[in-house]
């Protein structure tokens, strides 16, 4: 599996291109060549970036204008952009490019070190939050997997004729026992994994944690002390 982030650089020259790829080489991610406004949006529609390096003064869609669909796109909308421009580039470039949803301006030339620090930030942000995404997504198919468990367990009848009214037997007492010791792991991982959920998963984690009190509450038969 390939733990590369993407960083996707959008210029109409092949001079600045070939000078991003040499400045941000050392970081060892994947750099994605774009030529255009349009070039740029078709890659954001099949893969992931960290960071997106965008070129202002570009033939047919500019870099205002690629910012402004790339911000109206769901999935993209939350993408850091940093807009690339000519140390002697209207003042109004950082107005416009903040409103259109840049996060920073580089100028040309670049400086190598100014450069690969900024984008260094963002790949570090970007692979954090993913492996968030990842924590949340697998601690949803444990709760999953322990839903199904305990209503497995809940729907069982008792094959025991001798049974008395309100005992559990002991198989079942010591199911429901290690189905609530794993609810006590998966909780602790989303307590560890909330302190640093990004915004974006916010509502996705919030569900995740409602459901997980749930199963509890049935297993258990106690509210969350929590919740």
């Amino acid at each position: 599996m390939d733990d590369k982030a993407k960083i996707l650089l959008v210029d109409d020259r092949e001079e600045n291109l070939i000078a991003l790829e040499a400045i941000l080489s050392s970081l060892d991610q994947d750099l994605v060549r774009a030529r255009s406004g349009e070039e740029a949006l078709k890659a954001l529609l099949t893969d992931e970036y960290a960071v997106i390096l965008l070129d202002v003064v570009m033939p047919g869609m500019d870099g205002f204008e690629t910012a402004r669909d790339i911000k109206r796109r769901r999935k993209t909308r939350d993408l850091p952009i940093i807009f690339l421009t000519a140390v002697n580039s209207d003042p109004d470039y950082a107005f416009r490019g903040y409103a259109a949803g840049a996060v920073d301006f580089i100028s040309k030339p670049f400086d190598p070190w100014v450069l690969r620090a900024k984008v260094s930030v963002f790949v570090e942000l970007h692979n954090k939050n993913k492996q968030l995404r990842d924590q949340t997504t697998l601690l949803r198919e444990q709760a999953a997997l322990l839903r199904e468990q305990a209503a497995l367990l809940q729907a069982r009848p008792s094959t025991d004729p001798s049974r008395e009214p309100g005992t559990v037997p002991e198989g079942e007492a010591r199911a429901a026992a290690e189905l609530s010791a794993r609810l006590d792991a998966v909780q602790e991982q989303l307590e560890s994994v909330g302190k640093r959920v990004p915004a974006t998963l916010r509502e996705d984690f919030a569900e995740l944690d409602r459901r997980v009190a749930e199963l509890r509450t049935a297993v258990t038969g106690d509210e969350d002390p929590a919740g």
